[in-house]
């Protein structure tokens, strides 16, 4: 844990601001659900994410949508990249996600990009080496809220991402979206 050296008072309420600059380096907006811990006498606050509490599942749907579509598939949060399975993991699990991705997951809309037909390509993560020619960003939605998405990608010249494909994404968000309904 690193020491911030900001000191705030809890008022009558029992409220506490969190400043504004720790906000945006967390990405915590206004509305954003917090998670409370504790340990001992130390009181922990973590951006609260749903679809993390299922990661073991998340894990396996995204390695089946990988087997099955052929493609490099991610399961994100509305903030990091929680899994991923396929060529190119490795440079997206456990990184944020960049901010066009947020404004698609803001959108509730699919987004759908091939290179070889002049689509643009909108990286997934922050600092990632991972350089894909067509993609697939599909928002998980349950109960009006976007809890994530799913992605899937393909570095190879020349690819195009079929109807199979963004059919496969889209029923694996939606199966993933029915765990919160």
């Amino acid at each position: 844990m690193k020491a911030t050296g900001i000191v705030r008072r809890i008022d009558e309420l029992g409220r506490v601001v969190i400043p504004k600059e720790i906000r945006r380096t967390l990405r915590i907006r206004e509305g954003d659900p917090l998670e409370l811990f504790t340990d001992r006498d130390e009181l922990m606050l973590k951006k609260y994410s749903p679809i993390a509490s299922v990661e073991r599942f998340a894990e396996s749907t995204a390695k089946s949508l990988s087997e099955q579509s052929g493609y490099l598939a991610a399961i994100l949060d509305t903030d990091t990249v929680l899994s991923a399975s396929g060529t190119g993991k490795r440079a997206l699990v456990g990184k944020t996600v960049t901010e066009k991705v947020g404004e698609i997951l803001s959108s509730r809309q699919s987004y759908l990009a091939n290179k070889a037909e002049g689509g643009e390509i909108v990286a997934i993560a922050n600092d990632s080496d991972f350089t894909a020619t067509a993609q697939i960003i599909v928002p998980i939605v349950a109960q009006g809220d976007c809890l994530g998405a799913v992605v899937l990608l393909t570095s190879e010249e020349g690819a195009i991402m079929e109807s199979n494909a963004v059919k496969l994404a889209r029923l694996t968000a939606e199966i993933i979206a029915n765990q919160f309904e």
